[in-house]
Protein backbone atom coordinates (compact mmCIF):
# COMPACT_ATOMS: atom_id res chain seq x y z
CA UNK A 1 0.00 0.00 0.00
CA UNK A 2 1.28 3.49 -0.91
CA UNK A 3 0.86 6.68 -0.09
CA UNK A 4 0.49 8.58 -3.11
CA UNK A 5 0.22 12.52 -1.86
CA UNK A 6 1.05 15.20 0.74
CA UNK A 7 3.77 15.00 3.93
CA UNK A 8 3.56 11.23 3.14
CA UNK A 9 3.39 10.92 -0.33
CA UNK A 10 5.82 7.64 -1.72
CA UNK A 11 5.67 5.93 2.05
CA UNK A 12 4.76 2.15 1.43
CA UNK A 13 3.36 -0.33 4.05
CA UNK A 14 3.09 -3.81 4.12
CA UNK A 15 -0.22 -5.36 4.30
CA UNK A 16 -0.73 -8.24 5.63
CA UNK A 17 -1.65 -11.19 3.08
CA UNK A 18 -4.06 -12.93 5.08
CA UNK A 19 -6.11 -9.45 4.36
CA UNK A 20 -9.32 -10.24 2.42
CA UNK A 21 -10.10 -6.38 1.49
CA UNK A 22 -9.98 -4.92 -2.13
CA UNK A 23 -7.96 -1.15 -1.57
CA UNK A 24 -9.00 1.75 -3.72
CA UNK A 25 -5.92 1.40 -6.37
CA UNK A 26 -3.51 3.88 -6.42
CA UNK A 27 -4.29 4.80 -10.29
CA UNK A 28 -7.99 5.65 -9.09
CA UNK A 29 -7.06 6.99 -6.05
CA UNK A 30 -4.97 9.72 -7.77
CA UNK A 31 -7.50 10.48 -10.15
CA UNK A 32 -9.86 11.19 -7.71
CA UNK A 33 -8.28 13.04 -5.17
CA UNK A 34 -7.46 15.40 -8.48
CA UNK A 35 -10.78 15.74 -8.60
CA UNK A 36 -11.51 16.32 -5.16
CA UNK A 37 -9.25 19.50 -5.61
CA UNK A 38 -12.41 21.31 -7.21
CA UNK A 39 -14.39 20.71 -4.25
CA UNK A 40 -12.09 20.77 -1.28
CA UNK A 41 -8.58 22.21 0.49
CA UNK A 42 -8.27 19.17 2.86
CA UNK A 43 -5.43 21.38 5.21
CA UNK A 44 -7.52 21.32 8.32
CA UNK A 45 -10.78 19.23 7.52
CA UNK A 46 -12.13 16.70 9.14
CA UNK A 47 -12.91 13.63 7.61
CA UNK A 48 -14.43 10.05 8.06
CA UNK A 49 -12.95 6.97 6.05
CA UNK A 50 -15.87 4.32 6.47
CA UNK A 51 -15.31 0.53 5.61
CA UNK A 52 -11.23 1.78 6.30
CA UNK A 53 -10.19 -2.06 4.93
CA UNK A 54 -6.03 -1.25 5.11
CA UNK A 55 -6.74 2.33 5.92
CA UNK A 56 -5.59 3.39 2.04
CA UNK A 57 -7.74 6.44 2.11
CA UNK A 58 -7.42 7.32 5.84
CA UNK A 59 -3.55 7.86 5.53
CA UNK A 60 -4.02 9.50 2.26
CA UNK A 61 -5.99 12.06 4.05
CA UNK A 62 -4.29 12.56 6.44
CA UNK A 63 -1.03 12.50 4.21
CA UNK A 64 -2.72 15.61 2.43
CA UNK A 65 -3.35 17.64 5.41
CA UNK A 66 -6.30 16.86 7.62
CA UNK A 67 -6.31 17.67 11.17
CA UNK A 68 -8.42 14.75 12.06
CA UNK A 69 -9.37 11.55 10.37
CA UNK A 70 -11.63 9.13 11.72
CA UNK A 71 -11.50 5.24 10.22
CA UNK A 72 -13.83 3.09 10.97
CA UNK A 73 -13.45 -0.89 9.98
CA UNK A 74 -15.51 -3.62 11.52
CA UNK A 75 -12.70 -6.61 10.93
CA UNK A 76 -10.26 -6.29 14.00
CA UNK A 77 -7.21 -7.24 12.11
CA UNK A 78 -7.77 -4.54 9.88
CA UNK A 79 -8.26 -2.01 12.51
CA UNK A 80 -5.09 -3.74 14.13
CA UNK A 81 -3.11 -2.65 11.47
CA UNK A 82 -4.14 0.19 10.32
CA UNK A 83 -3.66 1.61 13.99
CA UNK A 84 -0.12 -0.02 13.52
CA UNK A 85 0.62 2.42 10.31
CA UNK A 86 -0.20 5.27 12.84
CA UNK A 87 1.66 4.55 15.27
CA UNK A 88 5.08 4.30 13.12
CA UNK A 89 3.90 7.56 11.56
CA UNK A 90 3.25 8.94 14.78
CA UNK A 91 -0.02 10.13 14.60
CA UNK A 92 -2.23 9.08 16.71
CA UNK A 93 -3.72 12.32 17.66
CA UNK A 94 -4.78 13.02 14.11
CA UNK A 95 -5.90 9.59 13.02
CA UNK A 96 -8.07 7.52 15.09
CA UNK A 97 -9.13 4.18 14.37
CA UNK A 98 -12.66 2.97 15.23
CA UNK A 99 -13.75 -1.07 15.35
CA UNK A 100 -17.54 -0.98 14.71
CA UNK A 101 -20.17 -1.57 12.26
CA UNK A 102 -20.86 1.10 10.21
CA UNK A 103 -24.33 0.55 9.60
CA UNK A 104 -24.81 1.05 13.26
CA UNK A 105 -22.59 3.53 13.54
CA UNK A 106 -24.36 5.41 10.68
CA UNK A 107 -28.06 5.09 12.92
CA UNK A 108 -26.78 6.26 15.94
CA UNK A 109 -24.07 9.61 15.58
CA UNK A 110 -26.96 11.62 15.17
CA UNK A 111 -25.84 15.01 16.92
CA UNK A 112 -22.10 13.86 17.27
CA UNK A 113 -19.16 15.14 15.74
CA UNK A 114 -19.49 16.12 11.53
CA UNK A 115 -16.89 15.81 9.00
CA UNK A 116 -16.11 17.88 6.24
CA UNK A 117 -15.35 14.97 3.88
CA UNK A 118 -16.79 11.43 4.06
CA UNK A 119 -15.43 8.54 2.35
CA UNK A 120 -17.43 5.20 1.59
CA UNK A 121 -15.81 2.23 0.56
CA UNK A 122 -18.26 -0.66 1.29
CA UNK A 123 -17.30 -4.41 -0.07
CA UNK A 124 -18.62 -4.70 -3.43
CA UNK A 125 -20.80 -7.78 -2.57
CA UNK A 126 -22.83 -5.98 0.30
CA UNK A 127 -26.20 -5.33 -0.36
CA UNK A 128 -26.89 -2.55 1.26
CA UNK A 129 -24.73 -0.26 -1.15
CA UNK A 130 -27.58 1.27 -2.62
CA UNK A 131 -28.52 2.79 0.87
CA UNK A 132 -25.52 4.05 1.62
CA UNK A 133 -25.75 7.77 0.59
CA UNK A 134 -29.15 8.34 1.73
CA UNK A 135 -27.83 6.92 5.19
CA UNK A 136 -24.94 9.43 5.22
CA UNK A 137 -27.08 12.12 4.82
CA UNK A 138 -29.60 11.33 7.45
CA UNK A 139 -26.65 10.73 9.77
CA UNK A 140 -25.85 14.38 10.29
CA UNK A 141 -22.57 13.65 10.24
CA UNK A 142 -21.67 15.60 6.97
CA UNK A 143 -21.58 19.24 7.47
CA UNK A 144 -22.85 21.70 5.31
CA UNK A 145 -20.39 22.84 2.56
CA UNK A 146 -19.02 19.27 3.09
CA UNK A 147 -18.74 16.16 0.43
CA UNK A 148 -18.86 12.63 0.25
CA UNK A 149 -17.86 10.15 -2.08
CA UNK A 150 -19.17 6.08 -2.24
CA UNK A 151 -17.17 3.74 -4.31
CA UNK A 152 -19.30 1.02 -5.60
CA UNK A 153 -19.75 -1.46 -8.70
CA UNK A 154 -21.23 -0.21 -12.11
CA UNK A 155 -24.39 -1.28 -11.76
CA UNK A 156 -25.31 1.23 -9.37
CA UNK A 157 -26.64 4.59 -10.55
CA UNK A 158 -26.67 7.50 -7.35
CA UNK A 159 -27.44 10.56 -9.99
CA UNK A 160 -31.46 10.83 -8.87
CA UNK A 161 -30.18 11.67 -5.32
CA UNK A 162 -30.22 14.84 -3.30
CA UNK A 163 -26.58 16.59 -3.79
CA UNK A 164 -25.42 14.07 -6.05
CA UNK A 165 -22.58 15.76 -7.94
CA UNK A 166 -20.84 13.70 -10.35
CA UNK A 167 -19.28 10.03 -11.32
CA UNK A 168 -16.41 9.31 -12.07
CA UNK A 169 -15.49 6.21 -13.29
CA UNK A 170 -11.18 4.51 -13.57
CA UNK A 171 -11.28 1.38 -14.83
CA UNK A 172 -13.84 -1.03 -12.84
CA UNK A 173 -13.29 1.70 -10.54
CA UNK A 174 -16.65 3.95 -9.60
CA UNK A 175 -17.19 7.02 -7.42
CA UNK A 176 -20.33 8.95 -6.95
CA UNK A 177 -19.39 12.69 -5.54
CA UNK A 178 -21.89 14.24 -3.31
CA UNK A 179 -21.29 17.66 -2.28
CA UNK A 180 -24.12 18.86 0.51
CA UNK A 181 -24.78 22.73 -0.05
CA UNK A 182 -24.42 25.66 2.56
CA UNK A 183 -27.52 26.97 3.29
CA UNK A 184 -28.70 30.00 1.76
CA UNK A 185 -28.04 33.25 3.66
CA UNK A 186 -31.43 34.68 4.15
CA UNK A 187 -31.42 39.10 3.77
CA UNK A 188 -32.53 40.70 6.52
CA UNK A 189 -35.42 43.42 5.65
CA UNK A 190 -33.30 46.46 4.96
CA UNK A 191 -36.47 48.57 4.83
CA UNK A 192 -36.63 50.99 6.77
CA UNK A 193 -39.73 51.54 9.23
CA UNK A 194 -41.72 55.10 8.46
Amino acid sequence: MRIIGGKYKRRRFDVPKSFNARPTTDFAKENLFNVLQQYLDFEGLTALDLFSGTGSIALELLSRGCSRVVALEQRREHALFIRSVVRELGEERSLQVLQADVFRYLTTAKGGAQYDFIFADPPYKLSEIAMLPQLIHDSGLLRAGGVFVVEHPAQYDFSELPYFSERRVYGSVNFSIFALEEPEEVEEDSAEEP
